[in-house]
């Protein structure tokens, strides 16, 4: 990502009546050749270059790192037993303490690139708001509703098993969303935006959902703690978002607009794709021993979010494309609707029903495969939209 930030030239942008391009038209031409792939100013040498050459170095082999952070976690689960229960005896918000350093590390640099500065005059804008009404409908009510009917249908008799995997469907991203989303190329300021109103929502809608999917629709009992997940969302939000405002606004003003641009966020792009994989290698370590020792029911979980991932992107790929919104803002509606918050997931299921229970252990599957899924996506969704000038 420092790569790609270095690299973005100013180009103009023909066709003013793409919804793409109306959020961001008072605030001066669109950035990034590679991120709008139809613009007219692209550069030849742009053109000629690889999907995979344009990304840097970090980025270029994340496939390769992500797998090698999972290995050595789940390694380090089953080969040093200490390594689990050490790193789950600090707690915070309901998650290890390495796991929350790991995501707050992880969205502080991604928050620090949203122009704040100029939000106020993109709110003001009719197509943002239809762009944040289609993703309401998607994220909240569409969604859940599929990973519900997904995990009825693939796990009928796992009732453990079926509840984490309809915890996992009400927790809506905000987090690894915005790594997906500035790897592809999407929007990050309108990102940010959906990841505000996301984390607002969550707070007051994601006990009320869990207990109807779970108590009303699946008539199973639970008993959620509403401010468990106020707490997580508010807390892994609003810390780096908060810091990223500071960051911002402080170093600007104090060292000049194009240094920050250039300098200070290339040096600090990569410490998100660190954090995650921080994060990575703690939560499959915390949880490996767990997953190896119930691979069957790994399995069984596996299934219907890998099918969850692939029709929810897709589909909201294809519709959005055919409505019109452009590729930035497809790809961002298509990762926020596809990802999901699993460290709120983990977070409430083992304080619900128990760490070695099988709502947690759902839970601990679903970023064991949402990573590589959601990666794999991201190379997918680049090559469609370079192959078809989008």
């Amino acid at each position: 990502m420092a790569d790609l930030e270095a690299n973005k030239e100013t180009v103009n942008v023909h066709n003013h009546n793409r919804p793409d391009v109306k959020l961001r038209e008072q605030d001066g031409p669109v950035s990034d050749p590679d991120r709008c792939i139809d613009t007219s100013g692209s550069t030849q040498e742009n053109k000629q270059l690889s999907i995979f050459h344009q990304l840097g170095l970090l980025d270029r082999f994340l496939a390769v790192w992500i797998f090698l952070a999972m290995l050595i976690g789940i390694l380090l689960g089953n080969f040093v037993p200490s390594t689990g229960p050490a790193l789950q005896k600090g707690k915070f918000v309901g998650v290890s303490v390495p796991i929350a350093v790991g995501l707050l590390v992880m969205m502080y640099p991604i928050l620090c690139k949203v122009r704040y500065e100029s939000l106020h005059r993109t709110l003001r804008q009719k197509a943002l708001w239809v762009q944040i009404g289609f993703s309401l409908i998607v994220n909240w009510i569409i969604a859940p509703l599929f990973m519900l009917a997904l995990a009825w249908a693939f796990l009928p008799d796992e009732k453990g098993l079926r509840e984490g995997l309809i915890l996992v469907g009400i927790a809506r991203c905000i987090a690894m969303v915005l790594i997906w989303t500035g790897l592809a190329g999407g929007d990050n300021e309108y990102c940010a935006i959906l990841v505000a109103i996301n984390s607002v929502l969550q707070m007051v809608l994601f006990a009320p959902l869990a207990i109807f999917f779970i108590r009303v629709m699946s008539g199973d009992e639970i008993h959620l703690q509403y401010s468990l997940a106020a707490r997580s969302v508010g807390v892994f939000l609003g810390i780096p978002l908060g810091a990223a405002i500071v960051t911002r606004f402080g170093l600007r003003s104090l060292v000049g607009e194009q240094w920050y641009e250039r300098k200070f966020l290339n040096w600090i792009s990569p410490l998100s794709l660190i954090g995650l994989l921080f994060t990575i290698i703690v939560l499959f370590a915390s949880q490996g021993r767990h997953v190896v020792h119930q691979i069957v029911s790994v399995v069984r979980v596996a299934a219907p979010l890998v099918v969850y991932f692939a029709v929810i992107f897709l589909a909201t790929l294809l519709v959005t494309r055919r409505c019109g919104f452009g590729y930035e803002l497809s790809c961002t509606q298509s990762f926020t609707a596809a990802s999901n918050n699993f460290e709120l997931a983990i977070a409430v299921a083992i304080a619900t029903f128990g760490v070695d229970s099988d709502q947690a252990l759902a839970a601990t599957v679903g970023p064991l495969v949402e990573v590589p899924v959601l990666l794999g996506l991201v190379y997918i969704v680049r090559w469609y939209g370079k192959r078809n000038k989008w």
